[in-house]
This record gives structure tokens, C-alpha cells and sequence, in this order.
């Protein structure tokens, strides 16, 4: 479609593994054939791991200020941190923090500025961050601050798209942290975001329980019967296609997931574990935002930085579906200005299909 969207890419944390996956993903040329790219970070961690990564052309990238300037079809980097600074890879310290919050913002700065279309973010290290004076947990939440709204984390695959009712909190807090009127709003934010970022029309949603057993009744606890439950009923006949509590070790262990179109889980990593573990190469979208913002599924990556392994398929993902799902928004904002035409040609489809299914069924009768 368009070759002048423009993608932000924020390089992360220098001691990991982010700049190496983008200097993977940029060896194809056929990148630059799909938008134009801005990286923010340290042109000294660029230089780093591209000495440690083998096989492929490295395709050069141009300094600029901001992605205002950025050149079109080329590889634009928006330089961050001290131009001196040393690298440590797999070593956690306080520039590289530094280096992650500055790239951030000046990130944020040219999306608000309208330089920038979508922003994909390369991991961070939290702790380096808040000693760099960051003042948020994550990514997800400095950009609630930045940019409005509540945000809904959602991990994304071809395979099952997992949100979360509660994100980065502890387990000992979730409990408390969970009532009928949160799990509403998620469910009415994931409904949402699987029509306007991902096309569906008639989102299946399926909830899983908190407790084991999805509470066995009350013996296991009440929060099922007392406020997932209500949750559900509420934005069932509120229209939205939503069904459970599911006890989530069967939920995945049998396959269920593959009936809905996506699951809402009660924390972090009720969520995240079976999903790394179903589907490699997943992305982190942050939904229910003014914005477009994708992520690796992955972490720094301390312990194969600077070796020149990691894999960068989730990286690359991440930038396809910031792509898809800022075409998907406008798509959907015609949609909504103008539906008759869309109507007409959904109503067109399914007569096409239903049609050939009749040949089909013809030509088996004789």
C-alpha cells in the first residue's frame, strides 16, 4: 500500500539485544519497500553488533535530528546518549538506561509532532530505567502517560491473542486489584481492539477464572462467582461475545483457545506463559491508545547479547503488525464514516460464497 508510512523503532537497551535485531532485519532491502524507518539510539551500538553479526550486507543509515528529516526509503537514526559511550554487552548499568529512556522520548516527541506514524519498541531493562530516572514502570505505562487513556497489553500471534485484565503487578496484589468493573472495560477494550486493529467484526472472547478450578464452587475462592462471573454476564448482554470462566491449565491444555478470538487472562503471567510457550515469535501490542505501539515479546536478553544469536523474528513481526494495524484503523475509520459500501461488498462476498458452495454441492450430487 502506502511507502511513506512512518515507522519509529526504538533500539532499547544498549547492553541487550535490540540494536542486533534491527541490524538483522535491515540487511533485507525490501524493508524500505513497505515505509520509511527512524531508529532512536546509539550510533556506537549500532556499530558494536554490527561487528558481531555475520552473513548479509549491512544497509548504512543517515543522522538526523528528528524523523522530520528523515529520508525516504533509507535508514534514518536519530542519535541518542553520549557518541562516546561504551558498550557493555549483557551487562546492566546506568548509561545504558540513559541511553534506552532518551530514545524513548525522543520517540514520543516526534510521534506527538506527527513525524512518526507507529512506534516499535526493542526491550528494555526496568531496573537500569528507574535508576536513569524514568518515572514509570514500562514501556506500556509511560505511554498511557504520554499519550491518554488506559492501555490494554495484548500479546498477538497467528495462533492466539492473549490480554491481560491486570499488567506489571504483583501476584500477592492481583486479587485485590480485580473487580467486575475492571474486567467490563477490558473485555469492552479487547472487543475494540480486535475490530479496529485486527478486522474482526464479531470478536469471540473467551475469560479465564483466577483460581484453580476456575474456584471449584466457592471452595477455591469467590472471585469467579462474585466478580468474573458478573463480568461476563454484564458484557454478554451488553452485546459483546464474551463466555467463561475457564480454569486456564485445561483452557490451553486442550486446545480451547482456538475457538475464540482472543483471551482475556486475569495477570501477567496466566497469560504470557502458555502463550510463549504456544506460539514463538509473538508481539506485544499496546491496545486502547491514541497510538500505534508494538513490541518484541522477548526481554534484553542479557545472557546472548553481543554474540551475534539472537533471533529477530519477533522484531520483525512487531514492525509487520504496527503495519497492519495502522492500515486496519484507517480501514476501519472509512468503515465507520461510510459503512454502505462495505456492506455491499461483505453482502456480495457471502452471496459469492454462498454460490459456489451450491455449485460445489451440485456437482457432488451428479
Amino acid at each position: 500500500m502506502e511507502t511513506n508510512i512512518k515507522i519509529g523503532i526504538t533500539l532499547g537497551d544498549p547492553s541487550g539485544v535490540g540494536a542486533e535485531t534491527v541490524i538483522k532485519i535491515f540487511r533485507d532491502q525490501r524493508m524500505f519497500e513497505m515505509a520509511d524507518f527512524v531508529l532512536y539510539g546509539a550510533s556506537k551500538a549500532i556499530g558494536f553488533y554490527k561487528t558481531k553479526v555475520e552473513d548479509g550486507d549491512w544497509v548504512n543509515y543517515t543522522l538526523v535530528r528528528s524523523a522530520a528529516e528523515a529520508q525516504p526509503h533509507k535508514l534514518n537514526l536519530v542519535e541518542c546518549g553520549k557518541s562516546d559511550m561504551r558498550i557493555s554487552a549483557g551487562e546492566p548499568n546506568e548509561e545504558s538506561g540513559k541511553v534506552a529512556v532518551e530514545s524513548l522520548r525522543r520517540a514520543a516527541e516526534d510521534m506527538k509532532a506527527g513525524n512518526i506514524d507507529v512506534l516499535v519498541t526493542a526491550p528494555i531493562n526496568k531496573n537500569s530505567m528507574d535508576e536513569a530516572g524514568f518515572g514509570a514502570v514500562g514501556h506500556t505505562e509511560f505511554l498511557a502517560q504520554e499519550f491518554g487513556g488506559e492501555p490494554l497489553m495484548l500479546m498477538c500471534s497467528d495462533i492466539m491473542k492473549v490480554g491481560l485484565a491486570t499488567i506489571h503487578l504483583p501476584v500477592a496484589k492481583v486479587a485485590e486489584a480485580l473487580s467486575k468493573e475492571l474486567i467490563v472495560k477490558r473485555i469492552g477494550q479487547l472487543n475494540k481492539s480486535l475490530k479496529e486493529d485486527f478486522g474482526v467484526r464479531a470478536p469471540r472472547i473467551a475469560v479465564l477464572a483466577l483460581n484453580p478450578h476456575a474456584g471449584d464452587g466457592g471452595l477455591l475462592g469467590k472471585e469467579e462467582q462474585e466478580i468474573i462471573t458478573p463480568a461476563i454476564r454484564e458484557a454478554y448482554e451488553g452485546g459483546t461475545l464474551a463466555f467463561g470462566p475457564f480454569a486456564a491449565d485445561g483452557f490451553f491444555a486442550a486446545g480451547t483457545f482456538k475457538k475464540y478470538d482472543a483471551v482475556l487472562a486475569m495477570y501477567h503471567d496466566q497469560g504470557l506463559a502458555p502463550f510463549k510457550t504456544l506460539t514463538p515469535y509473538g508481539v506485544n501490542v499496546t491496545t486502547n491508545l491514541s497510538i500505534v505501539r508494538t513490541s518484541p515479546d522477548h526481554g534484553v536478553g542479557y545472557d546472548i547479547a553481543g554474540k551475534g544469536v539472537a533471533d529477530e523474528s519477533s522484531m520483525r513481526n512487531a514492525i509487520y503488525m504496527a503495519l497492519d494495524i495502522y492500515r486496519s484503523r484507517i480501514r476501519e475509520a472509512e468503515y465507520a464514516a461510510n459503512p454502505l459500501p462495505h456492506i455491499v461488498r461483505e453482502r456480495s462476498s457471502r452471496e459469492r460464497d454462498a454460490n459456489v458452495r451450491d455449485i460445489k454441492e451440485l456437482r457432488m450430487e451428479n
